[in-house]
């Protein structure tokens, strides 16, 4: 669901009377086996009494993808029985596209939302590139300190052969 005007935070549910009594102005229900339509008809019922604009419902089995919209939380709700798609969410501006593999959404930039899998794989590569970089600058400590003990080494011994380093000119 998407609520404009309210904090961001965890909530175990969205309780409107305890929200200064505003609606979810976007509700999207992804139906698994078990939803009945009866239970989905019940669902689009309540969310029209309760004020919210614009309700979307995605049965991933059967790519059947519905919803009812209304301009303004006076109105009565528009019922949208074919979205015409591709649809435009009027507050989000989010686009829908249904394609034979399924449901797609659009930012209003026109690029596609992500899919788990793509964000998965960027958190993925993302991490190899960290340690990489991390590999990478342990690699360059160590050369450091190999360097700096050379160099501890070089100047111990000049001392020991009673040369002072401050006397050489190593330019």
């Amino acid at each position: 669901m998407v609520v404009l005007g309210r904090p961001t935070g965890e909530r175990g549910s969205y309780k409107q009377w305890e929200e200064n009594n505003i609606a979810p102005q976007i509700v999207f229900e992804i139906l698994s086996p078990s939803n009945t339509a009866s239970e989905m008809a019940a669902k689009q019922t309540f969310y029209a009494e309760h004020g919210v604009l614009e309700m979307y419902f995605y049965d991933p089995a059967s790519y059947n993808f519905w919803g009812l919209v209304r301009e303004k939380p006076t109105d009565g709700p528009q019922l949208v029985v074919a979205l015409n798609l591709p649809w435009t969410s009027p507050l989000l501006k989010i686009r829908f596209e249904l394609f034979e593999d399924g449901l797609a959404v659009y930012y209003p930039n026109g690029e596609p939302f992500k899919t788990l899998q793509e964000f998965a794989q960027e958190r993925d590569q993302s991490l190899q590139r960290e340690e990489q970089t991390q590999a990478e600058r342990d690699q360059a400590r160590q050369e450091r300190d190999a360097v700096q003990q050379k160099l501890a080494d070089a100047l111990a011994k000049l001392q020991e052969l009673g040369i002072d380093p401050e006397t050489l000119n190593l330019s």
